[in-house]
C-alpha cells in the first residue's frame, strides 16, 4: 500500500497490522507536521534519516529497545539525539490515535542530557563600553539586540514595515507559535539606532551592503566587534541578557513571556491590546544598563 493510498484512505480503511514506518510517518507528514513550527519540523525530517533501518517494517511491531537502537546508534550529540526521540513520541501519539499501537514505547525512550549552559549575560560596563562604541561599525546591532530580545535570524530578518516608529514597536519573530508575530516596543536608548538603520531605507532594518544580512554574515562581524572591544560572547546571549535583565528588574513574567516569545500559562490568547502594549513598553523601559 503506497503513502497515497493510506492518505486517501484515512482514518477508516488503514489496513493498521500492515502499515509502515515509512507510511506512517508519509501520513504523519501531511496531516500533522504542517501544525508545526518551521524548525521542528525541519529537525524531525532529519530525525527521520536516522530511523532508515526499519522504514519497510509495520509500525505495531517495532518494539522499544529497536527505536532505542536509532538513537543509541546515531553516532551524534544530546541534540540530534533529543530529536530522535521527540519524532518517536510523535508517530507514536499519532499511531495510538489510529489505533495501530496501543502502549507507546517512545515513554521508554532516553537519549543524552543536553550539557549545562554557560551562557553569559553582558555586565553594565560591557553595555557601557557598546555605547562608547556605538559609532563604530554593527556595534549598533548588538546594542538593539541587548534591548529588544530577538533571535539573530529573527533581528535580521525584521523590514522597515515591521517597525512601527508611530507606535514606538517592532513586530517578528519565528521558531514557535508563541514567538511568531510578536511585538516587542523599541527601548527609549535605542530608538535613534533604529531611526538611524531605516534612514538607509534598505529592503531589511540591518543591510549590508545594500542587501539582507545572511546569518553567517553577521557572525564575522560579531567575532570582529567582540575581539576589538576584548570581550567574549555569542549573539544569543543578547537574549538571554534582555531576559536576565528585565526578570532581575522586576519585570511581570507574562510580559516577559510575551517579550520573548516562550509559551506561558499567563500569556493566554495573546492579544495585544491598547493595555498590553503599555504594559509591555513599561517592561522593556526597565533594562537601565
Amino acid at each position: 500500500m503506497s503513502a497515497k493510498s493510506v492518505l486517501l484512505s484515512y482514518p477508516w480503511d488503514i489496513d493498521r497490522a500492515k502499515l509502515t514506518l515509512q507510511q506512517l510517518y508519509d501520513l504523519w507528514t501531511e496531516k500533522k507536521a504542517p501544525k508545526l513550527g518551521k524548525a521542528n519540523q525541519d529537525s524531525l525530517r532529519a530525525a527521520f534519516k536516522h530511523c532508515s533501518a526499519l522504514l519497510n517494517r509495520p509500525y505495531k511491531e517495532i518494539k522499544a529497545f529497536e527505536m532505542q537502537d536509532t538513537i543509541d546508534g546515531c553516532g551524534r550529540g544530546y541534540s540530534t539525539q533529543g530529536a530522535i526521540k521527540n519524532l518517536w513520541t510523535h508517530l507514536d501519539k499519532f499511531a495510538l490515535e489510529l489505533d495501530i499501537i496501543t502502549r507507546q514505547y517512545s515513554d521508554l525512550l532516553t537519549s543524552t542530557a543536553a550539557p549545562p549552559t554557560s551562557r553569559t549575560v553582558f555586565t553594565p560596563g560591557e553595555v557601557e563600553t557598546l555605547w562608547q562604541h556605538a559609532g563604530e561599525p554593527w556595534v549598533d546591532t548588538v546594542l538593539i539586540f541587548v534591548y529588544s530580545g530577538w533571535r539573530i535570524s529573527e533581528l535580521l530578518a525584521l523590514t522597515p514595515e515591521d517597525v512601527d516608529l508611530q507606535a514606538g514597536t517592532m513586530k517578528g519573530g519565528t521558531k514557535t507559535k508563541a514567538g511568531k508575530g510578536r511585538i516587542v516596543p523599541i527601548h527609549s536608548k535605542i530608538r535613534p539606532l533604529v531611526e538611524a538603520r531605516l534612514a538607509k531605507a534598505g529592503p531589511r532594518l540591518i543591510c549590508y551592503e545594500g542587501d539582507h544580512v545572511p546569518v553567517s554574515t553577521y557572525r564575522l562581524f560579531w567575532r570582529e566587534i567582540m575581539k576589538r572591544l576584548n570581550m567574549s560572547h555569542v549573539p544569543h546571549e543578547c537574549r538571554h541578557t534582555f531576559e536576565t535583565r528585565l526578570d532581575s528588574a522586576g519585570g511581570n513574567r507574562r510580559c516577559i513571556d510575551l517579550l520573548m516569545g516562550h509559551v506561558s500559562k499567563d500569556t493566554g490568547n495573546r492579544v495585544y491590546n491598547h493595555k498590553t502594549l503599555a504594559e509591555l513598553q513599561a517592561t522593556v523601559e526597565l533594562l537601565t544598563i
